[in-house]
């Protein structure tokens, strides 16, 4: 249908439009709930891009400093996250070119973490990882640093992750250029090396690990990792990953000397599930975690990506309190013996004491039997067909005092999406395309800002999550459901947030504004969307207005000139008529009669008029007409919205008389509704004046075209 309407334009000869709406294929869906409302510009507030350091592998962000650190190939740069520009940067060149033998021999910065108020970064250094800590000043580091095994991987396209827990360093990083050995451990820092079995994982993914703190009871801490293994359901119809949430207790030291030292002895896992258990259809494969934390551990929520093989993207929801729940209340899968105590995965202060039979099970039997469901069950918080590659959440306050949590999402195609959670169901907010359309890397929330730091293979950009002037009127602020933005009265625009302003985040309902839910417009405003086009008779012509809502009904009301002048030829004939009728009857009277005794024979003469002869009158005169004109000429004609990328189209395969007069582009939602463009059609001559042109460029009338030759080139391209 696209293909269709793009040749029926381009035949219209308005190239310019067929060149921008094939660039914006990828727009929201109108009407859909799931696709997001809004598709907002002029958000991005600033851009790096360093010619100096080419394909950008590692971010890391330091809020408090707004300091971005970026990792490259042989380099590290620190730059300034709120005017970009470059504070210092840090060479990691560790060997001479004419000194590699072999590829690769480049140093690619895969890890930048702080650990102990010091900044560390890890690299690949031709397949021997390192690690350095990062000073100010130092021209070279070629001759400094500490092993990276297990930190950094061989190879910088193998899976790793890092986290820095009170002086120690948690890691998993492949020890073999093959990717194997690839273990959760306990690499540096006060405590204990510690490491897994070889048996417990299969082929993983690490995705995140997480601490979460206990304020009341910190020797019961837990580090929390998430990751996806190989399926050992062979079933062909079984997805060939699954997910999972493993825990190790931040006091693990390991075994004793005569069994499992330098093991953890807490490792325990659990499936985490998504999608529709009552169907049996999950969402397998998990891409990205986001924790946000909370001063009661048990409501601390973990939000998590998840995709499936079916190319669809789930969110779902679980709360640290329930991952709880399965370790200490579930059966050890394949264990069928009385649980020992203290029960396997127990914290306790000294792990080389732990009894032979608790650290059995866990030695053998690790995996829970009972899985790890999301808060919502039955279903997944949301799904979408967009491929969601990072996430970030914000608690935001908004004007009513209440605060909302508002996921961030990045697609693999440049885009940022804000999706509210307040309810049983999403509401997508609104969708911003940054520069680039690769795939996002790394999304970093400065929540005391209300910015986002994206970065991409070759650049950061710094995205203003309260960019609010997106909405001219009061209906349309509240209707977006941004919990970062409100009405001002007082300044009578959309603002960010604040006390007083106008906010309905949890339904959108506009009837809160004190203004009529539809608005009438100034005259300058009137002025402003009424655009006037002279067309010529039989050609093809269309006309378009912008999309503001995708979650809005739009549609095109049609008063043509022919049923105006038919009602006004009615109106002035019926007039006429009863005149003249009134005339007659009164003809032979006297004039001082007529005056004094006007009222009632007036009364009277018209009570003993048939009462038919007027209807008969007006149906002799309308006896030829259609009554299909007749009884429309009381009221506008209505047409569908056709989309076009960002545009809502009406298509005028040819010019007829009908088709003249005034049109307007109406959008409806919740209620309201208000005149997004209104045009005026006349009828031009083309043998004496020229087509007048939509001074925006998105409407022109042209010479009559063909209509077989654009219908046969049309259909053409709809079925090629």
């Amino acid at each position: 249908m696209e293909r269709l309407l793009l040749a029926y334009i381009f035949l219209a000869g308005d190239f310019n439009l067929v060149s921008s709406l094939l660039l914006q294929e990828d727009a929201p869906t109108l009407g859909s709930k799931n696709a997001p409302r809004l598709v907002t510009k002029n958000t991005v507030r600033s851009i790096f891009d360093n010619q100096e350091l080419q394909n950008y592998t590692v971010f890391y962000y330091r809020q408090e400093m707004e300091e971005m650190y970026i990792g490259g190939i042989d380099a590290v740069l620190r730059i300034n996250t709120t005017n970009y520009q470059v504070i210092e940067k840090y060479d990691l060149i560790t060997a001479a070119p004419l000194e590699c033998q072999e590829d690769p021999c480049q140093n690619v910065i895969t890890v930048i973490g702080e650990l102990n108020d010091e900044m560390f970064v890890c690299g690949t250094k031709a397949r021997r990882p390192q690690c350095w800590t990062l000073q100010s000043g130092v021209q070279n580091y070629s001759s400094v640093g500490y092993d990276g095994s297990g930190i950094s991987p061989v190879e910088s396209s193998q899976n790793s992750l890092s986290l820095a827990v009170e002086g120690d360093l948690y890691a998993a990083a492949p020890l073999d250029a093959d990717g194997s050995s690839l273990q959760f451990r306990r690499k540096a820092g006060t405590r204990t090396q510690v490491w897994m079995h070889n048996s417990w994982v299969s082929e993983p993914t690490f995705i995140g690990a997480s601490w979460v703190k206990r304020e009341k009871d910190p020797d019961n801490e837990k580090i929390y990792v998430f990751f996806r293994e190989k399926n050992s359901d062979h079933n062909p119809e079984a997805d060939h990953w699954i997910s999972r949430v493993a825990r190790v207790c931040k006091v693990d030291e390991g075994g004793s000397k005569r069994f499992f030292q330098n093991m953890w002895t807490s490792f325990i896992k659990a499936r985490l599930v998504c999608g529709f258990p009552g169907e049996s259809l999950y969402f397998n494969r998990l891409q990205d975690i986001y924790v946000l934390h909370e001063d009661n551990w048990n409501n601390t929520k973990v939000y998590a990506i998840f995709t499936s093989s079916w190319n669809a993207t789930a969110v779902c929801i679980y709360t640290i309190g329930t991952i709880e729940n399965v370790y200490e209340n579930s059966s050890f899968k394949g264990y069928d013996r009385e649980i020992p105590s203290p029960r396997p995965g127990t914290c306790v202060r000294n792990s080389k004491s732990l009894p032979l039979a608790t650290v059995n099970v866990v030695k053998d039997y690790p995996e829970m039997s009972d899985w790890v469901h999301s808060v919502h069950y039955e279903a997944p918080f949301y799904v979408s067909d967009y491929n969601y590659t990072k996430i970030a959440v914000d608690q935001v306050r908004g004007a009513d005092n209440t605060v909302y949590n508002v996921l961030l999402l990045a697609t693999d195609s440049g885009k940022i999406h804000k999706v509210l959670e307040a309810g049983p169901k999403p509401v997508v907010v609104s969708e911003t395309q940054l520069p680039s359309r690769s795939p996002v890397l790394s999304i970093k929330l400065d929540s005391k800002k209300r910015r986002l730091v994206v970065g991409f293979w070759d650049l950061v950009v710094t995205v203003d999550l309260q960019k609010c002037d997106h909405s001219s009127s009061c209906e349309d602020c509240v209707l977006a459901q941004d919990p970062y933005c409100a009405w001002s009265p007082a300044e009578a625009q959309c603002t960010a947030s604040a006390p007083g302003g106008i906010q309905n985040v949890v339904t959108g309902a506009p009837s809160v504004c004190p203004t009529p839910v539809v608005q009438p417009r100034s005259k300058r405003e009137a002025q402003t969307l009424l655009s006037v086009h002279a067309v010529p008779l039989d050609v093809p012509f269309y006309l378009s207005c912008p999309i503001d809502s995708y979650h809005a009904d739009y549609s095109w009301e049609h008063r043509d000139q022919h049923r105006d002048l038919h009602r006004d030829q009615h109106r002035d004939q019926s007039r006429d008529l009863h005149r003249d009728l009134h005339r007659d009857l009164h003809r032979d009277e006297p004039r001082d009669l007529h005056r004094d005794q006007h009222r009632d024979l007036h009364r009277d003469q018209h009570r003993d008029e048939p009462r038919d002869l007027h209807r008969d009158q007006h149906r002799d005169l309308h006896r030829d007409q259609p009554r299909v004109l007749h009884r429309d000429q009381h009221r506008d004609q209505h047409s569908p919205c056709l989309q076009m990328g960002s545009d809502c189209l009406l298509l005028i395969p040819s010019m007829g008389s009908e088709h003249y007069g005034k049109y307007q582009c109406v959008s409806r939602e919740q209620g309201y509704a208000k005149v997004v463009k209104q045009y005026l059609l006349k009828v031009q001559d083309v043998t004496r004046a020229e087509t007048k042109v939509d001074p925006h460029g998105l409407n022109n009338a042209v010479s009559p075209v063909s209509q077989g030759l654009w219908l046969t080139l049309g259909l053409v391209l709809a079925t090629a």
